[in-house]
């Protein structure tokens, strides 16, 4: 089984996904461009630049994302999982820009002003190079089983409405 969890920066994605992969005993998928930037030395932002004019960098991680995904049972946070993986389950998770800044703030130690403006940056650029690399808007949540309000509920009451909905769907 797929379980793909999707969401905009700060949305919680990674959380939820731990707590749903340790509650499963599936595998937890995230690699993450903050991930490969760090391995060329440069910053996240320096690196979605670079990767704006090379698509070869999406695809090459789209590529590793997909082989991995097919070993095993796996619940995979990345942006573009749901679009890319033919998941079992695919999860959005949003939240108010206020919450996932404070998120990113305390998470990389920097100001609520400098989360927030980071986290709109970021968005805009992976919103035009999906657009134009993919045909993908991540703003659209048509594809979505189920989306979810990280700002209202804990990451523990999000994996029960999941593991529920996983139930509901055995069903069926």
């Amino acid at each position: 089984m797929i379980i793909t969890i999707s969401g905009l920066a700060g949305s919680g994605k990674d959380t939820l996904g731990k707590e749903l992969a340790e509650e499963l005993g599936f595998r937890k998928l995230s690699p993450t461009f903050k991930d490969l930037a760090k391995k060329e030395g440069v910053s996240l932002i320096d690196f979605q630049k670079k990767a704006a004019t090379d698509s070869d960098i999406d695809k090459k991680f789209d590529r590793y994302l997909k082989g991995e995904s097919a070993k095993q049972d796996c619940v995979v946070t990345t942006w573009l999982g749901p679009w890319m993986l033919d998941a079992d389950l695919r999860v959005y998770l949003f939240a108010p820009m206020k919450v996932r800044a404070e998120r990113l703030a305390r998470r990389d130690k920097i100001s609520i002003e400098e989360a927030t403006e980071h986290i709109k940056e970021r968005e805009e650029q992976n919103r035009k190079r999906y657009l134009k690399v993919y045909g993908i808007d991540i703003y659209d949540t048509s594809n979505f089983d189920i989306c979810l309000n990280s700002g209202k509920y804990s990451p523990k009451e999000l994996c029960e409405i999941i593991l529920n909905l996983i139930k509901l769907k055995k069903k069926y």
